[in-house]
């Protein structure tokens, strides 16, 4: 599967962005499908994922209540809309899959992995 993101750039604090990404192909929707995030000299930490069917979400207590995370199988992309950004917020974005129908929080069980987008938000 190749993941292709898109959408970062330089937005001010309490802007809003949104990320996408494409996943061509016939297998998308049998992937639960996940964001994760890597700021400089941090480790990458997880964002939000999402079921295979769309029917859960989950959300780092960081982004929850400003970022959500969405699915279109029928356009093979996954979306995360980011709301109220903030300084903090800054760093390369990855979208992830992983192979089952539960989404997970844990990196090293997604299976594959999208090149990055930069989101960096200014004060």
């Amino acid at each position: 599967v190749q993941l292709q993101a898109s959408g970062g750039g330089l937005v001010q604090a309490g802007d809003s962005l949104r990320l996408s990404c494409a996943a061509p192909g016939r297998t998308f929707s049998t992937y639960a499908m996940g964001w994760f995030r890597q700021a400089p000299g941090k480790e990458r930490e997880f964002v939000a994922a999402i079921n295979r069917n769309g029917g859960s979400t989950y959300y780092s207590d960081s982004v929850k209540g400003r970022f959500t995370i969405s699915r279109g199988n029928a356009k093979n992309t996954v979306y995360l809309q980011m709301n109220s950004l903030k300084p903090e917020d800054t760093a390369v974005y990855y979208c992830a899959a992983h192979g089952a129908r539960i989404a997970t929080m844990t990196p090293n069980e997604y299976h594959y992995w999208g090149q990055g987008t930069l989101v960096t938000v200014s004060s």
